[in-house]
């Protein structure tokens, strides 16, 4: 049976970090077929770029690792791995995520649908003890899609915090420019 990986999230915009924790979570669980989704609506927040801008960036993140990627057009991770079906999919997530789970909607059915990979930086202890979480180690990356959006903004380079055709995009499409 192939090992199905889903990494899901708003991805306003993706970054080398994104790609660091895809990478990581491929070679630890050796994932056969990444599911990369791209939420449309977050339940938690808005995103600033269009879902279709926010999906073409993603494709350009993650086109070197055969990802297929997708726009989730479910609110809550809970929905989208109800409509999925896999069989023991691997819900890739960051520490951050964990510490948060409780707050999601249905978190006890995600973890009967889903394992959870949760990257964290080495030494990291899971705040939930279960065997449907596992922690893979990820050297912590000081990047945000939060700070690339105030640096469009700005007018500052993001070179270096995203591949190079997302740096394109972005400048071609205009997108963060305005707040």
């Amino acid at each position: 049976m192939a090992v199905v990986g889903i990494f899901g999230g708003r991805f306003d915009p993706p970054h080398l970090g994104h790609l660091a924790l895809a990478r990581a979570a491929v070679r630890h669980f050796g994932i056969d077929e990444l599911h990369v989704t791209v939420v449309a609506d977050a339940a938690h927040k808005p995103s600033e770029a269009p879902a279709e801008d926010r999906l073409e960036l993603a494709r350009l993140t993650f086109a070197d690792l055969n990802a297929i990627v997708e726009l989730e057009e479910h609110a809550y991770s809970v929905d989208a791995l109800e409509a999925y079906g896999y069989a023991e999919p691997i819900l890739l997530i960051g520490a951050d995520q964990l510490a948060a789970l409780r707050s999601w909607k249905e978190p006890e059915r995600i973890l009967e649908l889903a394992r959870l990979g949760v990257a964290a930086r080495p030494g990291y202890e899971s705040p939930i003890a279960s065997s449907r979480v596992e922690v893979f180690e990820l050297e912590p990356d000081p990047v945000s899609s939060s700070e690339l959006r105030r640096r469009v903004r700005e007018g500052s380079s993001i070179d270096g915090f995203v591949v190079p055709a997302v740096a394109a995009y972005i400048t071609a499409q205009g997108l963060y420019i305005r707040a």
